[in-house]
């Protein structure tokens, strides 16, 4: 393993050998090898199984397990039959079936994946096959409850672009005018003493001191006192985040938190209330009070206005997306299917999700107003509402670079649990805290980027790229829970990003359709009339439901490179005229000789 980030970013330590083969997720498969295999990538075992497959039936194979990744070949099929699963995909692994079963096929492994399907190995009784298999992929897919490393700090891939350059939070700050007369840049938080799940660089009003962000830190949950995310460049109006005051049952007031609220109302110069999103719906909020939170009252708040947008808690979303994966895994059943689809509720919370977004947006572009967005603990619904709106509001979010930025400002440096809310490299697979939060912000995403289809630079892929690593822990990008526990691990040290993946082949992830001029704010319709379920990603491993490519997409693309060819040839016939002409006045007589020569001709 490279002992530094800067030798993992070198273009000429690129894998160039004509013996290997870069397949389509940067993996070098060596020709003579049975399985691809990324730099730092080892086989540990492999075995011959049947694949159980939903679609076509048993498939004889032979399955190859690597401290990375689930490999499986067919052996008799033609075309050949291919698995290839990143092993931080795995959720579940249970064993099928005892020493007594008989059945053709009962014999095996039942493996439960986090992006949709499950899987179905069936093995020899004889020769102990099934218990090497199980406790090798236990071991590997589950590395932390075994005490081992992430894939992602033994990975020796090397890119010619370095990810965690992307996103510098100073730099985006100032992107935004940042720091000015009315707002400031505090280190309070540098050694994450005031907040341990916020980033150590925070905005906040100028004329707030420090000692008043503390005791404002006392009275928010978790210690997430309100700071900025972003500011509208004409208005001034900002967009806030925070998690929920403590006032439990008994009412509890905080003047120093009540005069802090008032400092961001009053930073842009506006007269009306500060609109304060409650992303809760208004039952969760008031059974908070229970346990220690709860919400700002209108007697404490006199200068705020409360609303509450009714986006259901995690453990909601949870049962919401195994229902959907029920009806679309393996099979989709045709004639329940929009009642099926309905009973899921998926498509509700992701319309619930777009209109808390666009009412944050538009109360901060059209009502000049600023906001205030929380929920419970301020790092999930809320990193949804605010990244959800800055993207609404602001083009640069769009681009490639910009999205990559939004990601790590507002889901990666202030504290989405990404460790507990997808599981990574844990075994315990009822665990409560895993929820798909960070899934429903990219559907809502790829919703707007179909509404608006040449507003986006990315393109499909990029969105389905970013929720495969999402899951693999092959980068480091997503690893772990907050800022200080990454810093605490070295992870931009010691791992590489996923954006360095993505940002050395743009083009792979390029919208064709993209314009530049498109600079505005942009409102999405949240009505479930519009709303699609994404089958390109939901419904991609069934070979019969798979979406075909966008015909008029394709023919952009075939127009395209038609005039890179054109553009390619004219410059080439250029070239060769230039080499002509000055061959030609190479070989020609000098100036004084033609003058003569003209001279005597006359």
């Amino acid at each position: 393993m490279a002992s530094s980030s800067t030798s993992k970013y070198n273009s000429n330590s690129l894998e160039n050998s004509s013996s290997k083969q870069n397949l389509k997720d940067g993996t070098n498969w060596e020709q003579n090898e049975e399985i691809p295999r990324l730099p730092g990538e080892t086989r540990v075992t492999d075995k011959d199984v049947i694949y159980m497959c939903p679609f076509n039936g048993p498939v004889k194979g032979r399955v190859y397990i690597t401290n990375y990744r689930l490999y499986l070949r067919s052996v008799e099929n033609d075309p050949v039959v291919i698995l290839n699963v990143p092993l931080g995909v795995i959720s579940r692994i249970e064993k099928m079936g005892g020493a007594s079963s008989r059945g053709e096929n009962s014999y095996g492994l039942d493996i439960t994946c986090k992006d949709m399907r499950n899987l179905r190995f069936a093995l020899k009784q004889e020769g102990h096959s099934r218990r090497d298999i199980f406790e090798v992929l236990t071991k590997y897919a589950f590395p932390q409850s075994h005490s081992l490393p992430f894939f992602a700090f033994v990975n020796e891939e090397k890119f010619p672009e370095n990810g965690w350059m992307v996103y510098n939070p100073m730099s985006e700050y100032r992107r935004q005018g940042l720091p000015n007369e009315r707002w400031r840049v505090t280190f309070i938080n540098e050694h994450y003493g005031l907040c341990d799940t916020y980033p150590s660089l925070l905005v906040v009003p100028y004329n707030a001191t420090d000692d008043d962000l503390k005791k404002v830190a006392a009275f928010r949950s978790r210690n997430r006192i309100p700071v900025l995310s972003w500011i509208h460049p004409e208005t001034q109006a900002v967009i806030m985040r925070c998690s929920q005051p403590l006032v439990g049952m008994s009412g509890k007031r905080n003047k120093d938190d009540e005069r802090y609220l008032d400092i961001i109302r009053e930073a842009n110069g506006q007269i009306s209330k500060l609109t304060i999103y409650d992303a809760r719906p208004n039952v969760n909020a008031v059974a908070n009070k229970a346990t220690g939170g709860g919400y700002e009252s209108e007697d404490a708040y006199p200068n705020a206005e409360l609303s509450f947008l009714d986006i259901h808690n995690i453990h909601v979303m949870r049962e919401s997306l195994k229902k959907l994966k029920d009806i679309v895994y393996p099979n989709v059943e045709e004639s329940h299917w929009l009642s099926s689809l309905e009973s899921t509720h998926w498509l509700e919370h992701i319309k619930l999700v777009l209109t808390g977004a666009i009412q944050v947006a538009d109360k901060v572009s059209s009502g000049r107003s600023s906001v205030l967005v929380h929920c419970s603990d301020g790092w999930d619904r809320t990193a949804q509402l605010t990244s959800l709106a800055m993207l609404m509001l602001d083009s640069y979010y769009r681009t490639i670079e910009g999205f990559e930025v939004l990601v790590q400002k507002e889901w990666i440096s202030f504290g989405h649990k990404f460790a507990s809310r997808i599981g990574h490299g844990d075994k315990n697979h009822a665990d409560t805290d895993r929820s798909p939060i960070f899934l429903q912000f990219i559907d809502c995403v790829w919703q707007m980027s179909k509404q608006f289809p040449t507003a986006f630079e990315f393109n499909e892929q990029f969105l389905i790229t970013i929720l495969d690593h999402l899951y693999s822990c092959r980068f480091g990008t997503f690893l772990y829970n907050s800022e200080f526990l990454r810093e605490k691990e070295k992870v931009t040290d010691r791992t590489l990003s996923l954006w360095s993946l993505i940002n050395s082949d743009k083009s792979k992830y390029t919208n064709a359709f993209y314009s530049k001029e498109l600079n505005r704010a942009l409102y999405p319709v949240a009505s479930m009339r519009h709303l699609e379920l994404w089958v390109n990603y939901y419904i991609r491993w069934n070979p019969r439901i798979r979406q075909q490519p966008n015909p008029v997409e394709q023919r952009y693309l075939e127009l395209l490179a038609l005039r890179d060819d054109y553009i390619r040839r004219l410059e080439e016939l250029q070239i060769t005229n230039n080499s002509k002409i000055s061959n030609s006045s190479a070989s020609s007589t000098s100036p004084s000789q033609m003058v003569s020569q003209v001279q005597t001709h006359f």
